[in-house]
């Protein structure tokens, strides 16, 4: 009864479209008189200019009052995301929806920050604070603005019966996330060596660069279990809505799949650009299916000026450019966690063996509100700093989690800003000193340099190489963080453009060894044929970037052309027919792109049973396709006595079970086969499994697309649940540098986050069609374009 009434509530609440959701009618060029909201938190009047597109451009006397429009306009488009997103780090998921989010809360607690506070905040740059007490402000403004008129209420509060949070400046602090890491590989690969088959981990996660495996002195292998994970695996804190899950830094990037997703950049000097001026490009890619993990908006006040995408959450701008230089960012790989297996004292589980002395657990007891339940108190301990995220006081063993994020200083909540506010190459470098994540950042400036740095905190491990658990008796502890200056980076390379797409880019002769930053990278398709692109262009051009951004040129399906046998069975002979007219290009009209989908998910479950001993299976469910591949073009032992026949069954077998899956999928006639008819873009509510959440929040769906994971246009799928795209670049941008107006950029789907709102879909058919849209910048091109114009001034109160 009490979900019916908060659905007949919503259902009227669509019919009452609230003004701050509305472009403006009437004076389509947003040039008559401003509409004022006063608003507390502000410190002078702030001047928010909507262009045609829906980007608002902010126009503020002082860097807090940008910041504050920021956190005013993101929790306008997006509050509902914001506060689950916060609900969820903080811990307080139960007292909104019921006691199955218990767990889920007592694990998020147990990564919040229990260091000082005050410290932390006194040891930021008082400008990057200053910016961040803004952010907080507007996101607050906002929210009394809804509770002063509730019918503005994004529908989700309606239909749970809850109110957003309220946002304060510390736990901005506090929140740190729940993050496995690569706990479940070092895992893993214990239990391998404990059978006697770590080699066989390579499968599926090749070491790059190449790397032995050592066993730390002191561990037993065969003791670790999956239950040393524990709150760490998801099953031990189940949450009842799926598509609420952790994220390290973004949100719309789940933990698990951190090796399948990815992103592109390229910077282009201005030596091998056709304007003389460099060029950047950038596409993030993220979770499709949702929520948009990117809000787009143009900040503006003395001493800053910049304009991109930012993640709603997270103040500033992440990929975009200032007035001075451009910057993109792809994820870099830094193995950033470790599990530490402790002895416990036999007749005191409070105490564990450390540095040849017995220490206390650190403890902290909290209570968890519970909706329609007690609340419940959790006991939280911790070992030096670091989470105790199981214990087995029979076994006199407790593991606890080395990670980075809860380190003194790692306050990545406010490192986007520290980029914004920098001015050059110099600036950045120590703006980059506040970056936790793993990344590859990309530079260009209106002088002409370009530079690229990979940032993140890189923990220095002298007895250690982090591919195992390791004793937490004190040997194997961190010493420090890696400088950023000792971190890969290039200025004005020579060749006159790099390019990162999450592949191995250590450079040649960088001493790995003795500064270990990661040995798991994704596989370099993407790369590889960006690569290939630029190099062919001398004179690369904006029109370039963008095609690039769109190409679908697969690597891997040339790599099983070349492989197909020349005798094949009568089952396998047409589809290998298809595919040897075929470009190998993953177009959406493709029938050979949709054959070749199919005979890849076949020859990778063939692949893997016949090259992963039948004892590791249970810890191996699948092999590296870059591996896969590269047995396949030199078959070994591992493939049967004969190791070229054996690799001309598989492929036979996989062609013969593609085809039968393709026409039963895609019909009898080959010629009406198309990728695009499987490989579909659709967007729904997280939450859309609810009923009332379902009807109030249409589905956004009809869109074709091709591509797949490995492509430059990446549309990655999961074929165990279907041919839907799940990730890839929702947002992307090219920036034409110091000609600022002539950059591209398209975001899907839309701004808003709320279906009454024009800006809830607008995007979605320009995304889908490719057709990149102006980022304009200077004020004269954004007065131009106005479509909206509004003042935030600050109440009398």
């Amino acid at each position: 009864m009490i979900q019916r009434r908060a659905f007949l509530l919503a259902s009227v609440a669509l019919v009452t479209l609230p003004g701050s959701l509305m472009a403006k009618s009437g004076d389509k060029s947003g040039k008559g008189l401003a509409r004022t909201i006063s608003l507390s938190g502000a410190r002078a009047p702030i001047e928010i200019v909507e262009d045609e597109l829906g980007v608002p451009h902010v126009r503020a006397a002082s860097r807090h009052d940008a910041f504050f429009g920021q956190g005013y306009l993101v929790a306008r488009d997006r509050l509902f995301q914001l506060d689950i997103d916060h609900r969820r780090d903080m811990g307080r998921m139960a007292e909104a929806f019921g006691p199955r989010f218990v767990a889920a809360d007592r694990a998020a607690r147990l990564f919040l920050y229990r260091g000082d506070i005050d410290a932390e905040l006194a040891a930021l740059p008082p400008d990057v604070l200053e910016c961040a007490r803004g952010y907080v402000a507007g996101v607050n403004a906002r929210i009394d603005e809804l509770a002063a008129d509730p019918a503005q209420m994004p529908l989700e509060y309606g239909i749970f019966g809850i109110s957003p949070l309220r946002w304060d400046m510390r736990d901005l602090v506090r929140r740190r996330g729940v993050g496995m890491g690569d706990a479940d590989d070092e895992v893993r690969r214990a239990q391998l060596q404990a059978r006697g088959l770590l080699e066989v981990d390579q499968l599926m996660a090749p070491l790059r660069p190449a790397w032995s495996f050592t066993i730390p002195e002191g561990l037993d292998p065969a003791a670790v279990t999956d239950a040393d994970l524990g709150i760490l695996d998801p099953a031990n804190r189940p949450v009842p809505f799926d598509a609420i899950h952790e994220v390290p830094l973004d949100p719309g990037q789940p933990e698990g799949d951190r090796f399948a997703l990815g992103s592109n950049a390229w910077t282009i000097a201005p030596s091998r650009s056709a304007t003389g001026r460099p060029i950047l490009a950038n596409d993030p890619h993220l979770g499709i299916g949702g929520i948009s993990p990117r809000h787009m908006i143009h900040l503006s006040a003395p001493g800053l000026d910049v304009i991109g995408a930012g993640a709603p959450g997270l103040p500033g701008i992440m990929q975009g450019h200032t007035d001075r230089f451009a910057f993109g960012r792809t994820n870099f790989h830094i193995d950033q966690t470790d599990l530490f297996i402790l002895r416990t004292k036999k007749d005191d589980p409070s105490r564990y063996w450390h540095k040849g002395a017995w220490m206390p657990f650190e403890t902290f007891e909290d209570e968890i509100v519970v909706k329609g339940a007690p609340s419940e108190r959790v006991t939280l301990r911790y070992s030096a700093g670091r989470p105790i995220v199981s214990q087995d006081a029979a076994r006199h063993r407790a593991v606890a989690l080395a990670t980075v994020s809860m380190l003194p200083g790692a306050n990545m909540r406010f490192a986007i800003i520290a980029i914004n506010l920098a001015t050059d190459w110099a600036s950045l470098r120590q703006a980059f000193k506040l970056h936790v994540s793993p990344t590859n950042l990309h530079y260009a400036d209106v002088d002409g340099n370009t530079g690229w740095q990979t940032i993140g905190f890189t923990p220095v491990r002298p007895k250690h190489d982090g591919l195992l658990p390791a004793p937490g008796d004190g040997d194997y502890d961190w010493t420090g963080l890696l400088p950023v200056e000792d971190m890969p980076h290039v200025y004005n390379p020579r060749e006159g453009w790099f390019a990162s797409a999450n592949q191995m880019n250590l450079p040649t002769g960088y001493p790995y060894r003795e500064r270990i930053i990661s040995f798991n990278w994704s596989d370099p398709f993407r790369y590889d044929r960006i690569a290939e692109v630029l190099r062919a262009q001398p004179k690369h051009r904006i029109e370039d970037s963008i095609a690039l951004q769109h190409d679908v040129q697969s690597l891997p399906a040339r790599a099983l052309v070349k492989l197909l046998p020349a005798n094949l069975s009568a089952q396998a002979a047409p589809a290998a027919a298809l595919l040897r007219r075929w470009d190998c290009g993953i177009e959406a009209d493709s029938a050979a792109a949709l054959l070749f989908e199919m005979v890849m998910v076949a020859l990778s479950a063939d692949f893997r049973d016949r090259v992963v001993p039948a004892a590791a299976r249970d810890l191996i469910p699948s092999v590296n396709l870059s591996e896969m591949l590269r047995i396949l073009a030199r078959p070994d032992t591992r493939l049967g006595d004969d190791p070229a026949a054996a690799r001309d069954a598989l492929i036979d077998s996989a062609l013969a079970v593609g085809w039968a899956k393709a026409v039963e999928l895609g019909g009898a006639d080959p010629a009406k086969w198309q990728w695009g008819d499987l490989h579909r873009v659709t967007i729904q509510h997280p939450l859309s499994t609810n009923p009332a959440i379902a009807a109030a929040f249409p589905k956004i769906e009809g869109g074709r697309s091709g591509g797949d994971g490995t492509t430059p246009m990446a549309r990655g799928f999961n074929s165990k649940r279907g041919f839907n795209v799940s990730h890839g670049a929702s947002y992307l941008f090219v920036a034409d540098v110091g000609a600022w107006d002539n950059s591209r950029f398209l975001l899907l789907p839309g701004q808003s986050a709320d279906p009454r709102s024009p800006r809830y879909r607008d995007f979605y058919p320009k995304w889908l069609a490719g057709t990149m849209q102006p980022l304009w910048f200077s004020k004269a091109a954004v007065d131009r374009h106005a479509a909206e114009r509004m003042i935030l001034a600050p109440s009398a109160g």
